[in-house]
C-alpha cells in the first residue's frame, strides 16, 4: 500500500490546480458590441451575474457551482485513477467538464428575462447571450508546479 501511494504521489508532483472561467485575455474585440470593445470578458460577466444599477442579477456562475461542485472530488478521482494519475492531464479533462457545465449554465439561463428594450435591442430574449463573445470565451487553465499559486 506504501509503495503503491508513493507512485501515486510522484505522479501527481509537486502541485497543481485548475482554474475555469473568463481568462484574464479575454477581452471583447472591436465591432463585436462598440459599448463592450477593449473590455475583459470577465468583467462583463461579473456584471451579469450580480447585476449592475440597470440590470438585475443572473448568479449563472455561483448557480452551476451550487449544484456541480458536491461531484467534482469524485469525477476527478476518477478522471485521476483513468489517467494514471497523471495531474496534468486530469486537471485539463476535469477543466473541461467544469467549462461544460459553465457553458450550459450560461446557455440555459432564462429568468429574469431582459426587458423590453433590450429584446428590442437584440431582436430576440436570451439573457446571458448577445454577441456569444462570453459564452466563447469560457475557458480553462492548468497551473502546476512553482506557478500553482494564485495571483
Amino acid at each position: 500500500m506504501e509503495r503503491h501511494l508513493r507512485e501515486i504521489e510522484k505522479q501527481l508532483g509537486q502541485g497543481a490546480h485548475v482554474r475555469v472561467g473568463f481568462l484574464a485575455s479575454a477581452t471583447y474585440p472591436a465591432g463585436a458590441d462598440d459599448e463592450k470593445a477593449g473590455l475583459h470578458v470577465a468583467q462583463v460577466a461579473a456584471w451579469n451575474e450580480w447585476g449592475t444599477a440597470t440590470s438585475p442579477e443572473r448568479p449563472f456562475f455561483r448557480d452551476m457551482v451550487e449544484k456541480k461542485s458536491p461531484r467534482w472530488g469524485v469525477t476527478l478521482g476518477n478522471i485521476l485513477r483513468k489517467n494514471h494519475y497523471d495531474a496534468e492531464r486530469s486537471l485539463s479533462l476535469m477543466g473541461e467538464v467544469v467549462k461544460g457545465q459553465l457553458v450550459q449554465s450560461i446557455n440555459n439561463w432564462s429568468s429574469p428575462a431582459n426587458a423590453p428594450s433590450t429584446v428590442a435591442k437584440k431582436g430576440f430574449n436570451k439573457p446571458l447571450i448577445d454577441t456569444g463573445v462570453m459564452l466563447r470565451s469560457v475557458d480553462y487553465q492548468v497551473v502546476t508546479g512553482e506557478d500553482s499559486g494564485d495571483d
